[in-house]
């Protein structure tokens, strides 16, 4: 039997995280024994609509265009938010657990948490969603407000729209820990961003995500080249460069972000996994592997061409064209051309 990992499967190499329903049937699988008493037709029904909305089969709304934060994405988050939602009531006193319906809200957070990428039709300035990179996490936010009443969660409305930013850089997480009452709450988000962070990083084409795809969104998003007191500033030259920057960002996320500001999360998925942490041990060795490349600068050993789940046709080339105008127009306006 071939173990090799699939590009578009879990770290466990058992789950099709490209696939809604098979993300949607291992979750169910998760919840069903730790909540028995839990109705999860609302979250088949968010499932469903992630599905019709990524497509860009929602009214009003374009279908993702972003390569990086595409389908397979979120859905990996969500699988990975599940595993740490589950081991997380697992080990908890009765006085400490999450419930059930805390333990859906966090789920359908984690499962939207991206959903601000995507392009409103009334967006009308905007050519794709790389462009929010600075803002997706807020407009997730507005998302889940019209959004949770719908599932009938409107009580859940004000904690949902604060803990999504625990997956982002958008507000501070002293202020959202300040806004939201219920520890049990804060939990859940340290959760929610714990799985944001390891799902990537543990995607086995993570490096050369990285170096394709979110270097663009990068550029997009004014983040690559963003301006300081009217002058643009080189901060990611190229897609390897963001790749040689990876390793530093990895160690600071893990020690700032994943053992400090989320207490350590992360290690509630070992009792599922029998004291291993298969998330953690794939970013090891995605690590290790670019430190090897950095070594002998043979970038030829990132080889891998993952599919891209995005509802456009070819839009690695039309992100490309875009990237390629956009530094064209910083360099032009800075040069005065």
């Amino acid at each position: 039997m071939n173990n090799t990992r699939r590009s578009d499967f879990d770290v466990t190499n058992t789950v099709q995280v490209s696939s809604p329903q098979a993300v949607l049937a291992a979750v169910e699988s998760l919840y069903r024994p730790t909540w028995p008493g839990l109705s999860l037709e609302p979250l088949g029904k968010a499932f469903a609509h992630f599905e019709r909305l990524f497509a860009g089969e929602v009214p009003g709304w374009h279908g993702v265009d972003t390569v990086y934060h595409d389908r397979q994405h979120t859905l990996d988050i969500t699988l990975a938010l599940a595993r740490l939602l589950v081991g997380y009531e697992r080990q908890q006193p009765e006085a400490e657990r999450l419930g059930g319906t805390r333990a859906l809200i966090g789920l359908i957070t984690g499962l939207f948490h991206d959903v601000g990428y995507l392009r409103r039709a009334d967006d009308l300035q905007s050519l794709n969603g790389a462009e929010f990179t600075r803002t997706h996490v807020t407009r997730g936010a507005r998302f889940l407000q019209e959004y949770l009443p719908v599932l009938g969660f409107s009580a859940w409305v004000p904690v949902a729209s604060e803990i999504i930013h625990f997956t982002g850089y958008e507000v501070p997480f002293a202020t959202i820990e300040a806004r939201v009452a219920d520890r049990r709450d804060i939990t859940v988000g340290h959760l929610l961003g714990t799985a944001d962070m390891i799902a990537q990083m543990a995607d086995r084409c993570y490096l050369e995500k990285c170096r394709d795809r979110l270097y663009a969104e990068f550029v997009l998003g004014g983040v690559a080249l963003p301006f300081s007191e009217g002058y643009p500033q080189v901060k990611y030259a190229s897609g390897l460069d963001l790749l040689r920057q990876t390793p530093e960002f990895v160690v600071d996320t893990r020690t700032k972000r994943l053992e400090g500001e989320f207490h350590g999360a992360y290690r509630y998925l070992e009792t599922l996994y029998g004291g291993r942490n298969p998330y953690m041990e794939a970013i090891d060795r995605n690590v290790e592997y670019l430190r090897q490349i950095l070594r002998s600068e043979n970038w030829q050993l990132l080889r891998r061409r993952p599919p891209i789940f995005a509802a456009t046709e070819d839009p690695m080339s039309t992100m490309r064209g875009l990237m390629l105008g956009h530094i064209k127009r910083v360099w032009s306006s800075y040069s005065g051309s």
